[in-house]
């Protein structure tokens, strides 16, 4: 058991529940709480990874290996994407969240569990984070928002558990490297994966592939640029990318940055 305040309340927060769902789809946040449920719930939780159109196929894989490697129950649920999100609408997160949480209720409601519960962590509150409003109108509860938790804790405390997740980047659905307002393509969302996945397969763990049509921006962090240039140099990168099904391959100087889409009153900085 972790000695520190935090991390005991944390606990003491997921005993009372009793058992839950949880929300898992593989990041720091959320294997960070399914690791402090089976200490605190044993087997009393299940975790639900939905499997979506627009979320890469290798993070889906590697939640199931997480959960086999933890002895969690674990349960992949299919969702096709949604009419009102197809032409990626600004409350896109709202629409989707409400659209997910509430096929969460209702696989809790099956098996007689009163809760479900993410892994909405302290920090989140500074995003711009639609979904969190969905999650409110649905009484999802999140214990690490609820308990004061932020990111810097969560990877301090995942280090000692020992989770592969403590210095996991952060990552998010792949609807999020098309702007808003634009019709989906299941082709677009696919290049753009097979992109991001072969950039991190050359070492950039904290990638962004922005697909404007068939131009890819690449987003990595500003220390990395250079390095990204000279992985370059024989155009292996951008032959790779077009080879995906991108015409043209960019890299947007001003490096990762959450929210990049975002109108210019809302982008996260």
């Amino acid at each position: 058991m972790i000695d520190h305040p935090k991390f005991k309340e944390l606990i003491q927060y997921l005993s009372k529940l009793g058992s839950a769902v949880i929300a898992y789809s593989g990041g720091t946040d959320s294997t960070f709480l399914i690791a402090a449920a089976k200490l605190a719930l044993n087997d009393n939780f299940v975790a639900f990874t939905i499997d979506t159109p627009y979320i890469a196929r290798w993070e889906i894989d590697e939640a199931i290996e997480i959960c086999k490697d933890l002895k969690i129950r674990h349960k992949v649920i299919q969702s096709e994407m949604i009419d009102e999100i197809k032409n990626n609408p600004l409350n896109r997160c709202y629409l989707c969240k409400n659209h997910l949480f509430t096929g969460l209720l209702e696989e809790a409601k099956k098996l007689g569990i009163p809760f479900v519960i993410d892994g909405t962590n302290l920090d989140d509150k500074g995003d711009y984070r639609p979904g969190m409003q969905a999650l409110k109108e649905l009484e999802i509860k999140s214990p690490l928002l609820e308990t004061g938790i932020g990111k810097e804790l969560i990877r301090k405390f995942s280090k000692q558990l020992g989770l592969p997740t403590w210095d996991k980047p952060a990552y998010a659905c792949l609807l999020t490297r098309i702007p808003y307002d634009t019709n989906i393509s299941f082709s677009e969302i696919k290049r753009i994966e097979l992109s991001e996945n072969y950039l991190m397969e050359q070492g950039f763990r904290a990638v962004r592939v922005r697909s404007h049509n068939l131009i890819a921006r690449i987003e990595v962090p500003q220390d990395k640029i250079p390095e990204l240039l000279q992985k370059n140099k024989d155009k292996k990168i951008s032959d790779a990318i077009r080879g995906f099904g991108f015409q043209f391959v960019t890299i947007d100087m001003d490096g990762y940055r959450m929210g990049s889409f975002l109108p210019d009153k809302d982008r996260i900085k």
